[in-house]
């Protein structure tokens, strides 16, 4: 038993045995769905001997005061009494595990939750997790990243094609927990098996009450795989060879910049404009701490057409190209059509160039009645002129960071 005395113990038992049929006794009949034993303890983990650990059981259903509570620190077989009320407080003499048990009552269902709880010697120390950050030295554009509070990594895809109009590049994340300290250096030491990493904070794979501390990778540095443009939160847990553990988590950015270069867009030859799509798939996802900052589409093309013929009167060889862009359910979010012909020259355009730049702010993304949600996307490029034209460039960058 631990350090408090039994007096608590008794004083419950000789309540109950005044009572006329002790309310703790198990119920014949009623719905054992209504009454739901549940508590949690802080600390919660690392805990050593001596150490007062509080216990509350306010998570317990139903919570309109109708319950009455009893708590068994060490149960082992008998029906002791450690404490009865919502909250108790108590330590722990020796370094084992425990089991703890809650029993609630409403008078006639009663419903037990047992936890282990695992008590460390009073010598034990407790791990330090730490997750190495670093960034790309620069962007898809050269230019210099100084940011290096988390993981930042750019995906520049250079040299795509037009037969590949559509953004699946992923990239490889390098996570190094070896900046990890075991606690007690001198008998302490982390093995191998003893960095775990979770990929996923909002997913329980375990099944353990713990969506942070699932084993989706296993060591001191790993390589995460296939890894496709969003923001992450990654988890480290770090069990030492005492069984002691401690947890952190990174934040891991990977934008994306796909370019096309040097292909031609048709005419419009039938009454309808020239398109090519492009796809790409936009997250914008809060709770899993998945949210696009914003993107930006640029498009770069010659003002005149050099193979162009013009037709008496009018100047057909003044290309016009505009970009529109569409969310999943094919609504259209924005487009150029608004910039003048004679004032396309954003960004690095030459003066035989124009150049146009559709921003889209992240918010634009998220899913409210006024936005237009996250998912697959569509950036297309439309020739509204009759003339075949000639593209520079095209290129869509997505900014998680």
């Amino acid at each position: 038993m631990g350090s408090h005395s039994r007096t608590l113990m008794v004083v419950g038992l000789m309540l109950c045995t005044s009572l006329s049929g002790c309310i703790f006794e198990d119920a014949s009949g009623g719905d054992a769905d209504d009454v739901l034993a549940v508590f949690n303890f802080s600390p919660s983990k690392n805990i050593k001997a001596g150490t007062s650990v509080t216990f509350d059981a306010s998570s317990s259903t139903p919570g309109d005061g109708s319950l009455t509570y009893r708590w068994n620190f060490d149960k082992d077989g008998s029906i002791d009494i450690d404490a009865t009320g919502l909250t108790a407080t108590w330590s722990f003499d020796e370094a084992k595990t425990y089991k703890v048990s809650l029993q609630v009552s409403d008078g006639s269902t009663t419903n037990e939750q047992v936890r282990d709880i695992t008590v460390y010697a009073e010598s034990a120390e407790p791990p330090t997790a730490e997750i190495t950050q670093y960034a790309d030295d620069e962007d898809c554009e050269d230019e210099s990243i100084s940011e290096t509070r988390h993981i930042l990594v750019w995906i520049c895809a250079r040299d795509k094609t037009t037969t590949d109009r559509a953004i699946t590049e992923t990239t490889t994340i390098q996570l190094d927990a070896s900046d990890s300290t075991p606690g007690d250096s001198s008998s302490q030491y982390i093995p191998e098996d003893g960095y775990m990493w979770d990929l996923d904070l909002t997913e329980d794979k375990d099944n353990d009450g713990d969506p942070e501390n699932d084993d989706d990778l296993v060591g001191a540095t790993v390589d995460w795989s296939n890894v496709a443009p969003g923001e992450y939160e990654v988890g480290l847990t770090v069990t030492n060879n005492v069984d002691m553990t401690d947890s952190t988590t990174i934040r891991v950015y990977v934008s994306y910049a796909g370019y096309w270069a040097d292909f031609e867009i048709g005419g419009n030859n039938s009454g309808n404009p020239a398109q090519l799509e492009f796809d790409a798939i936009v997250h914008y996802d809060k709770e899993k701490s998945n949210t696009i900052v914003k993107a930006q589409v640029e498009l770069e093309y010659p003002r005149e057409d050099g193979d162009c013929t013009n037709v008496p009167g009018a100047n057909n060889c003044r290309a016009e190209l505009n970009i529109f862009a569409y969310n999943e359910e094919d609504e259209e979010a924005g487009n150029t059509t608004s910039t003048d012909i004679e004032s396309r020259d954003e960004g690095d355009c030459d003066s035989d160039q124009d150049c146009v730049h559709l921003r889209l702010s992240g918010y634009m993304f998220a899913d409210t009645d006024s936005t237009y949600g996250d998912g697959e996307w569509t950036m297309t490029i439309q020739n509204d002129r009759v003339n075949d034209f000639i593209v520079d460039q095209f290129v869509i960058r997505l900014f998680y960071k």
